[in-house]
């Protein structure tokens, strides 16, 4: 098997199967974004405690791409501090940018990475990761 297959196989599992999905009854941090070019849309609920992101959810509909990003930036992003995250977000940017990144604590965002070859699919890849630098970006002003 090659690599562009293992990685469709990766991005179809967490199409298919997704991580964190679904949403918080209570009064979690809500972002909503949309990708009006494609119709992709997101709502990605955030738990956020003493500066570190205990839980993540997201719920919308969009392409496998926008969907398992989401899904995939949710499992990164659990238990990581704030800073931690949002240098997560930036990594993924430098990723979508051709970049060469190491995901090495959550290897998954890896095989996003072919979706630079297709500039219009990179808005879909990164709109759960806006959502989050958006989220966390509010939270942190907030707090300040």
């Amino acid at each position: 098997m090659n690599l562009d297959d293992l990685y469709r196989r990766v991005i179809m599992d967490h199409y298919k199967n997704p991580r964190n999905r679904g949403s918080f009854g209570d009064d979690a941090l809500k972002i909503e974004l949309n990708n009006p070019t494609c119709g992709d849309r997101i709502t990605l609920q955030l738990k956020v405690e003493d500066g570190v992101v205990k839980d993540a959810r997201y719920s919308g509909d969009g392409c496998s791409i926008s969907m398992s990003s989401a899904s995939m930036m949710t499992e990164a992003v659990k238990g990581q501090t704030v800073e931690h995250a949002l240098e997560l977000a930036d990594r993924f940017s430098s990723l979508m940018k051709g970049d060469p990144v190491d995901f090495e604590e959550y290897e998954d965002i890896e095989a996003l990475s072919g979706v630079n070859k297709f500039p219009a699919r990179i808005k879909c890849a990164t709109l759960a990761w806006n959502a989050l630098r958006k989220g966390i970006g509010d939270e942190e002003h907030q707090h300040h």
